[in-house]
């Protein structure tokens, strides 16, 4: 109850800043580099929308900073960072401020004998980078905390330029052509001069990638000489049959820089943050105006039966010289000695609802932080580091909500506390290393090493359980939430449901709403979960999730009361499903988001997307369901407190 309060001003607080203009902190403080200071640039790992499984970017063959060194140290990287298979390293990439190179050789890699397949005599090296290649990876680069992209001109509705971040490894190969390996990079770094201060500012990174001969490299690429990449032939991948596989590879890079006066250092993430769907600047336009006609509806339902249902039933029940009500009582005023009776398995729904609550306190306060820029793409798995820290510190929350609920039940224990601290998390967990053991056994860069892993451990057990403890000790001490009307002895006999009012059936049609209110904002959260790509709306998403909180509220609402009108008292958890069954329906959308969106074939890659998802969904399920659980909970003991029972 306490929760849904404070949620509800937490909202508030976001909306005002939504409304009032919300502004993006880049999330480092400018540098100004002099001509000729050295500028370095780091690689990411490589990633691809086909497998949505990351790998190190030395993982294949390409130029090493120490060619000796067998591991290359990745830089400190926060909790989020490692979840999202961010490996950020040196490169063999050199730039000096304002200094072009025509061109520059980097290095030559060859396969290694000893490396080999044994029965075939396929180099596993080779076999390695055209694997990549096909499955469509791409290399990603940082240059000041920039990513590379290419940019590409939109021919959409909305013509301009379209930024893609990384660059392809090379082109696919098929039947009738070979597999081409991009082993030339063409970068433009675009700078603005700061006014009254010395040097520049970086606000651009630009790749072309081309397909160059090595043996054109070796011998054209030279760094005082004009080198026209297009000229030249491409650089095939041959791995079969070993006699003709390809023998050496050579990479280099060419660099321009430009003087961009109308990109100031504070602006420079637009144009990456406006191509995240450069065809779609309208739809959350059409979101909201969605979502806010369901709402609509649905308010005008539950003002309809708050004012003229409610108020005539308060009115014929309350009335003493009404003979006919004497008669014959129907509705829901008849249930009125069996409505707070405990529901089955009462330790449990407590427990839901004290996580739902955690949940919600996380969402919102995160979210808060994300409106106001804090949380903005260029600080990267600062989102995920904050939604896993918030978590934790709001297992006192969580504690104190499961404490009340569980002392209204008469179920004061705290082994329904400890349950509230390690159900969600411990099943999460359990999907989640599975999925680890998976992930290592691929050699993948999201891997979670097993030092964070014990401090992933360390979090949950050392802050956020004890949090939970300290919450509901909290909860046991203040007085029990005592219904408004007493508890008969003997449960009443429910009549018989029709079709519509049965349990399966209102659950289903009631998930749809609250679904039906957010689904198209999902495809963005969606498109940048596994597409690669930014999501930086937090404004929009802020009133789309404050729609959806009162779009689960009201279907919640509206249907216990008619549930109890027809004199069936079993609402607890009905309540909790009836917006909860909104999970269901996103588990539903992201199969068909994989099937017609997604393009993903290998096992790993769509069993590594369907425990996610199936994660994500239990998670939507927790959430709304405490929502509609804890606005019922407050809408009954409100009608029950006007009743007058003799």
């Amino acid at each position: 109850f306490f929760s849904t309060v404070t949620g509800m001003r937490l909202f508030i607080v976001v909306l005002c800043a939504t409304l009032s203009g919300a502004f993006y902190l880049p999330g480092v403080a400018p540098r100004e580099y002099l001509d000729s200071e050295n500028v370095t640039v780091k690689v990411n790992s490589i990633k691809s929308t086909e497998t949505a499984i990351p790998y190190d970017y030395y993982s294949i063959m390409v130029c090493r900073p120490d060619a000796s060194a067998k591991k290359i140290k990745a830089e400190a990287e926060n909790m989020g960072e490692i979840l999202w298979g961010d490996s950020i390293k040196a490169s063999r990439y050199y730039m000096q401020m304002n200094k072009d190179i025509s061109c520059a050789k980097v290095c030559t890699t060859k396969p290694k004998s000893e490396n080999v397949e044994k029965k075939t005599g396929i180099s596993k090296g080779l076999k390695k980078l055209k694997r990549r290649i096909d499955d469509e990876y791409r290399g990603h680069l940082i240059l000041d905390n920039l990513p590379v992209s290419e940019v590409y001109i939109w021919e959409g509705s909305e013509k301009g330029l379209y930024y893609r971040r990384g660059y392809p490894l090379g082109s696919p190969g098929n039947k009738s052509s070979p597999t081409l390996v991009n082993n030339h990079l063409q970068f433009t770094v675009k700078i603005h001069k700061p006014e009254g201060l010395p040097g520049w500012r970086i606000v651009g990174f630009e790749v072309v990638p081309y397909s160059v001969q090595s043996s054109k490299i070796d011998s054209d690429c030279i760094p005082d000489q004009d080198f026209d990449a297009e000229k030249y032939g491409p650089q095939t991948l041959v791995i079969s049959p070993p006699e003709k596989a390809t023998k050496f590879l050579s990479w280099s890079y060419s660099l321009h820089w430009v003087e961009d006066k109308d990109v100031a250092w504070s602006s420079r993430w637009d144009h990456y943050l406006k191509s995240s769907d450069a065809s779609s600047s309208n739809i959350h336009w059409f979101a909201i105006v969605n979502s806010l006609m369901i709402v609509l509806c649905l308010s005008a339902m539950v003002a309809m039966i708050l004012l003229r249902a409610l108020h005539k039933d308060f009115n014929r029940y309350n009335n003493p010289d009404n003979e006919d009500e004497a008669q014959e009582e129907t509705g829901w005023k008849v249930i009125h000695g069996d409505v707070f009776r405990e529901p089955a398995y009462p330790g449990l729904l407590a427990c839901y609802v004290g996580t739902g609550s955690q949940m919600l306190g996380m969402a919102l306060v995160t979210l808060l932080f994300a409106c106001m820029g804090f949380l903005s793409p260029a600080r990267r798995g600062g989102l995920m580091t904050a939604m896993l820290v918030l978590y934790a510190l709001m297992g006192c929350l969580g504690g104190f909500v499961a404490a009340l609920l569980a002392k209204m039940f008469h179920e004061q224990s705290w082994g329904t506390i400890l349950l509230t601290g390690v159900w969600l998390p411990g099943k999460v967990f359990c999907i989640f290393f599975c999925l680890n053991l998976m992930l290592w056994a691929k050699q993948a860069s999201n891997a979670v090493p097993f030092i964070m892993l014990c401090g992933l451990i360390a979090l949950w057990f050392f802050v956020s359980i004890p949090l939970v403890f300290f919450g509901a000790a909290v909860g046991y001490k203040r007085d029990a939430v005592t219904p408004p009307q007493s508890v008969s002895q003997i449960p009443r006999f429910i009549p018989e449901q029709k079709w519509h009012m049965r349990p399966a059936v209102m659950v289903l049609s009631a998930g749809a709403v609250p679904f039906g209110a957010a689904f198209i904002e999902l495809y963005f959260i969606l498109s940048s979960l596994w597409l690669n790509k930014f999501y930086y709306v937090f404004g929009f998403f802020a009133i789309v999730f404050g729609i959806l909180i009162v779009t689960c509220a009201e279907i919640s609402i509206v249907l216990v009361y008619f549930q109890l009108c027809y004199e069936d008292y079993r609402w607890m958890w009905r309540s909790f499903f009836y917006s909860g069954a909104s999970g269901l329906y996103l588990f539903v959308y992201s199969l068909q988001y994989l099937a017609s969106t997604l393009n993903m074939t290998s096992p790993a890659s769509i069993t590594l997307y369907l425990c996610y998802m199936s994660v994500l969904s239990y998670g939507l399920f927790v959430l709304t369901g405490t929502i509609g659980f804890l606005s019922s909970l407050m809408f009954v003991r409100y009608i029950y407190a006007a009743l007058k029972v003799d």
